[in-house]
């Protein structure tokens, strides 16, 4: 099959540092490459990728000080794909609403995944006027808000089965990865490790966006000695910080749409202690992952009460099971056969995934 995947431009494809969207399009992308897929990746100038690199800038626009429009960039970019609309059996967009014109305005059939939160005032009028869009899910819980929208199926995030390894024991630090922002909630998980007496790994970035509200609500809370604030990492360091923990925090607060983050913990053997909320119940099997809590203090005692026992061999192998790259791909040709088919069938989701498996021959 003949696949355009088109990538957000805000970081490389796979990320240098931080980076959720960009990371799963660079595993979807090299594990079809693998299977014999002829896939064309229009991405940052930076990237690294089996498949055909269509730069469409020098290098990730986050980490470019000259660029102050993105969105130029991903216009650019959407000219470039309507142009070579020939070379393509069906369009994979990663862009967000974005790459809904480009599925109108060229002809071919394209499947968009949406990565994000779509709580937004603004987001219904868009998927009112593109009802006809084939949609992927990251999450049951990522539909609520638009439950009407053209759902094809959900897709969960996957990792290669060898990126991270396993360990039987972990160590004796708690750890936090992500960005720091109000709704993600990096003083709660600061209060659940010093409440627990155990220490906490931070590897997080601050956006500028979000500048003034690290330096108020969260430098102070980094003098206390259990903290250790790291700042953004890199793929290795973040691997064996996950690898090295004894579990990891995910206390957001905020209708989380995947949460890629806590599948690499899971990877490496590491239970997930996460916040419910959005699609953490979906992702998170109590007990065999993790533990999903709902109150600080019920973390806490999770930490000293259940965490000591947590089978990490279990952990690892139902990560093999539900969040491969394999699998991923698995289900996203799926969705590119049934789309290319015109399926037009009640929208599964990720408990009707194997429906869209067969839908699709």
């Amino acid at each position: 099959m003949r696949i355009a995947q088109l990538a957000p431009l805000y970081e490389s494809v796979p990320p240098r540092l931080y980076g959720g969207t960009e990371r799963v399009v660079s595993f979807l992308t090299e594990e079809l490459v693998r299977q014999g897929h002829e896939v064309t990746l229009f991405a940052a100038g930076d990237s690294r990728t089996a498949a055909r690199l269509v730069p469409m800038c020098e290098q990730a626009l986050r980490l470019d000080d000259r660029c102050r429009d993105p969105f130029a960039f991903h216009f650019l970019m959407m000219e470039a794909v309507v142009r070579r609309r020939h070379e393509f059996d069906i369009i994979h967009s990663h862009i967000d609403t974005l790459g809904f014109v480009i599925g109108r305005r060229t002809g071919l059939p394209l499947l968009a995944t949406m990565h994000g939160r779509l709580d937004l005032w603004e987001l219904p009028p868009v998927f009112r006027e593109y009802a006809e869009m084939p949609l992927v899910s990251i999450s049951d819980a990522q539909r609520r808000p638009l439950p009407e929208a053209n759902w094809l199926s959900t897709v969960y995030h996957g990792l290669p089965d060898d990126l991270y390894a396993c360990t039987e024991k972990g160590g004796d630090y708690l750890v936090y990865v992500g960005r720091v922002s109000p709704e993600k909630k990096v003083d709660a998980a600061v209060r659940i490790a010093v409440q627990a007496g155990i220490p906490l790994k931070i590897a997080a970035k601050v956006d500028r966006d979000d500048r003034d509200y690290f330096e108020a609500e969260i430098r102070p809370l980094l003098a206390h000695p259990l903290i250790d604030f790291l700042g953004e990492v890199g793929e290795l360091e973040k691997g064996e910080l996950l690898r090295g923990a004894l579990a990891f925090l995910h206390p957001v607060d905020w209708p989380e749409p995947f949460g890629l983050a806590m599948i690499e913990a899971m990877a490496c053997g590491t239970p997930v202690i996460a916040r419910r909320r959005g699609s953490i119940p979906e992702v998170v099997d109590h007990g065999i992952t993790g533990f999903v809590f709902e109150q600080d203090e019920e973390a806490v005692a999770c930490l000293r009460d259940e965490v000591p026992s947590f089978s990490r061999r279990r952990c690892r192998e139902h990560f093999e099971q539900r969040f491969s790259a394999r699998r991923m791909a698995a289900s996203y040709l799926a969705a590119y056969r049934a789309v290319l088919a015109g399926v037009d069938e009640d929208a599964p989701t990720a408990d009707g995934e194997e429906r869209c498996l067969k839908l699709a021959g």
